[in-house]
Parts: structure tokens; sequence; C-alpha cells
């Protein structure tokens, strides 16, 4: 009897070790699962996170404000937190607002450069900082990318067109840019290459209206005053045309004069399908917006980007105002 006891003790001891063994390796198994939860909720935390971009323009001019539209737009769809500030063309205070996003840590910095030749005190601190920085509109040096369309290409088809329109002959006034800026810069270029192609076609005017509608205006006006006499007047943009087709018209001068611009905003459209302005330049503002924007948020995911995304430019003449016009809408 007391050996059949003791193999009974020894049994049940047994068992209690096994049950113990197998509680022991479910009580592992849960701590194990308690510990991948954890790090899966802080995955998604850090997932969910939203993503701060800042953007610096360098002016919110008739066009760029098209292009401020798109990034606000593209950024609600998406989610992330953006902040839009205005340089008004002074590239201290751009640099500033630049090192301000970075105080604020952002995930990403998108700039349209007041001065594209003097941008490196910018570069140097994104980089130092670890922050993409992304150019829109005007390339600069020191980008991760570049989303905006080929300056050079928009001066080279408007004088094309205008050339053309005046039988490759005649006195022309260019109306520039923001000088420092790269539209400004490649688009005058442009135009004085094509000019130069041509002997029956010679430049009598060249000065700056700052990109600006009332600066376009006042510089003709000075030039209808000071007795400058052409045939051909290609300006940086459009918002500078409308300047001086106004100032143009008022001195009733304007039937003999063949303004181009660049840009094909809903205005210049208007005034393309009145015949005020002989041509104009599409740059497409929602796709450099948007696309901006997007590459901006893959940067900030640590996603790889390319290191420009490039938009065509299109030559718009008055037969194609309508259809422009549509792609505004």
């Amino acid at each position: 009897m007391k050996g059949h006891s003791f193999k009974k003790t020894i049994l049940l001891l047994l068992m209690s070790l096994l049950v113990l063994l197998v509680l022991t390796a479910c009580g592992s198994k849960g701590t194990t699962s308690g510990t991948s939860g954890s790090g899966t909720a802080t995955a998604t935390q850090n997932q969910s996170k939203k993503i701060r971009i800042g953007v610096t323009m360098s002016s919110i001019d008739k066009f760029l404000s098209y292009v401020v539209d798109a990034m606000q737009s593209y950024a609600k769809e998406q989610g992330i937190e953006l902040t839009v500030v205005d340089a008004r063309n002074d590239a201290s205070t751009q640099l500033s607002q630049v090192e301000n996003f970075i105080a604020k840590k952002m995930d990403a910095i998108v700039i349209n450069p007041v001065d594209t030749e003097a941008t490196k005190p910018v570069v140097d601190a994104a980089k130092k900082a670890g922050i993409p920085l992304i150019g829109v509109n005007r390339r600069m040096d020191g980008l991760t990318c570049y989303v905006g369309s080929d300056a050079y290409q928009s001066g080279q088809l408007l004088m094309e067109y205008l050339a053309w329109k005046a039988g490759y002959k005649g006195n022309v006034a260019i109306i520039e840019g923001t000088l420092g800026s790269e539209p400004a810069r490649l688009r005058t270029q442009a135009i004085k290459d094509v000019i130069a192609k041509h002997p029956d076609m010679k430049i009598v005017a060249d000065d700056t209206a700052d990109f600006l509608r009332d600066k376009g205006m006042d510089l003709m006006e000075n030039w209808i005053q000071a007795g400058k006499q052409f045939d051909i007047v290609a300006s940086n943009n459009d918002e500078m045309a409308i300047g001086a087709i106004k100032a143009l018209e008022a001195a009733g001068k304007l039937s003999k004069v063949l303004v181009g611009g660049i840009d094909a905003t809903p205005d210049a459209l208007q005034y393309l399908k009145e015949g005020k302005l002989a041509v104009t330049v599409y740059q497409n503002a929602q796709d450099q917006g948007k696309r901006a924007i997007e590459m901006a948020i893959k940067a900030a995911k640590g996603e790889k980007i390319p290191e420009e995304v490039m938009i065509p430019y299109e030559t718009v003449k008055p037969e194609d105002a309508d259809k422009y016009l549509a792609k505004w809408q």
C-alpha cells in the first residue's frame, strides 16, 4: 500500500509540474504579445502624426496666388498642416522665415526664392537641420527637389510668336520681372536670343517692373512720355503686360503695338480674347502647387523623390483662349 501511495504522490507531483510549465509558457506568450501590441500602437501613432510643411513664397502675386491655392487645396486633401508665408520680395525676410520653420521643426520646407542667386544661407540652414527643401516655380541650387517649368523655354515661346506675328522686324521693348529671380533672368535672356536671330529686330527699351501690374503700367507710361518708339512689348509675365496694355490704351497707341506675356492667367486670357494681348504662354499653376506639396510629403516620410519635376509651357494664341480658360474652372 505504501509503495502504491508513494507512486501516486510522485505522479501527482509530475502532473503539477507539467501544468506549472504550461502556465508559465502561456504567461510568457501573453507578455510577448502585450509588448508587440504596444509596439504596434507606437508605430501607428508615428504613422498618424500629422505632417507639417512650411511654405515661403517670394511674393504672392497674381500667378503665385494660384500656386498657393493649389498647395492649400492638396494639403487639405492629404490631411497635412500647411503654413504659408509671404517674403514680400525681401531675401532677408525669407531667410528669417526659413529659420522660423526650422525652429518649429517642420517636416519639410517649400520655397519660392526671392533671389535665386543668393540662397546659400537658406540651403545651409535647411541642410544643417536635416529638413528637405523643395523649390517651386523658381529653380535654385541645393534643393532636395525642384518642381516647376523651364523659364528659358517660356521666353523663347513668347518671343518666337511675337517675332512671327511682326514679320520678323520692328523695335522691341522688354519688361523684366524682379531682378535676380530665375524667371526674370532666363525669360529675358531667351527673348534677347530670339531677337538676335533677326537683323531687322532691335531692342529699344528694357527695364524691370517686378512682375506687378501697376509697375508695368507706370513703366510703360514713362516710356511713352520719354518718346520711346516700339512695335512689340515682350513682358516676363502677364500682369506687367496687362499694366502696359492699360497705359498704351490710355495713350491711344495699343492698336499699333503687339504685347505678349507669360502665365496665361484668367485675366490675361480675357485680354487675349478681346484682342488686346497678342499672345501668352501657359504655365500650369495647379500642377506646380500640387506636385510641390506631393514631393514635400514624400520627402518628409523619407521616401525617395526625383531631383526635379518639370511641367512644360504651352503657347496660347487668341483662338485658344476659351480652351485655356476652362483649365482654370
